[in-house]
């Protein structure tokens, strides 16, 4: 059986926009649909949600905003925002709120197209691993180290409390609710609910880095946090 075609949804209301957006979408093997305003598309979304929309921020009536509030009260669809570029206040509120991601206008086709990609990636293993994993408590060896998942603390080896920051707890904590597991930078920075991160943000290798330093028995010759090239890394 052939894999059903991506469903995605276009709404700005800007035509020529929506109609460039969508031609280079469907050259591209996706399916896609337009909207010219909020409503029309939350109209589409109960009849069938889409697997990605893509929402303009600043429409007339309701407003993109608005439209993203309505919809994550009973979707976790992913969205990405379009907005302009300077709009940096629209970019913040519109990540709080539950966008996935944002792409500023002028629109570049390439980058929207691989920020959708990687947007399809984080909800697909978000939805795979919401089946099978499961949560951990209590304390967890990571090396020589123990974290303590309930206070939210690391200890050395010699029982004394290691400072680390709250993204490395929660990095640590996604590795040991992982072990054995490749993950890529996008899943750790998604399931470490890291919501400043960049498609192409390269700043968790320089956490991982100062993880190392603390867990680490050689931190330039890791065994505990590995790199696996071209692919992620790995907690073993």
């Amino acid at each position: 059986m052939s894999k059903r075609a991506t469903r995605i949804i276009v709404c700005d209301d800007e035509i020529h926009l929506r109609e460039m957006i969508c031609e280079y979408l469907t050259e591209r093997g996706f399916v896609s649909a337009q909207a010219s305003d909020a409503k029309m598309l939350l109209a589409a979304v109960a009849v069938e949600e889409p697997d990605l929309i893509i929402l303009d921020v600043n429409m007339p009536g309701m407003d993109g905003l608005s439209a993203l509030r309505e919809l994550r009260m009973s979707s976790t669809v992913p969205i990405i925002m379009l907005t302009a570029a300077v709009d940096v206040i629209d970019r913040v509120l519109g990540l709080e709120m539950g966008a996935d991601d944002y792409v500023g206008k002028p629109v570049d086709l390439r980058e929207l197209e691989a920020r959708i990609k990687a947007a399809l990636r984080r909800q697909t293993f978000s939805s795979e691993e919401a089946k099978k994993k499961v949560r951990i408590d209590g304390t967890v060896a990571i090396g020589q180290c123990r974290l303590d998942i309930d206070g939210a603390k690391l200890y050395g080896a010699d029982g004394l409390e290691v400072a680390i920051t709250a993204m490395e707890f929660s990095l640590l904590r996604v590795f040991a609710e992982n072990r054995g597991r490749i993950l890529n930078r996008d899943q750790l920075l998604e399931q470490a609910h890291d919501r400043g991160w960049e498609p192409f943000d390269r700043s968790i290798d320089l956490r991982i880095s100062r993880i190392r330093r603390k867990i680490e028995v050689n931190p330039t010759k890791p065994e505990v946090i590995r790199t696996v090239r071209g692919l992620g890394y790995v907690f073993e």
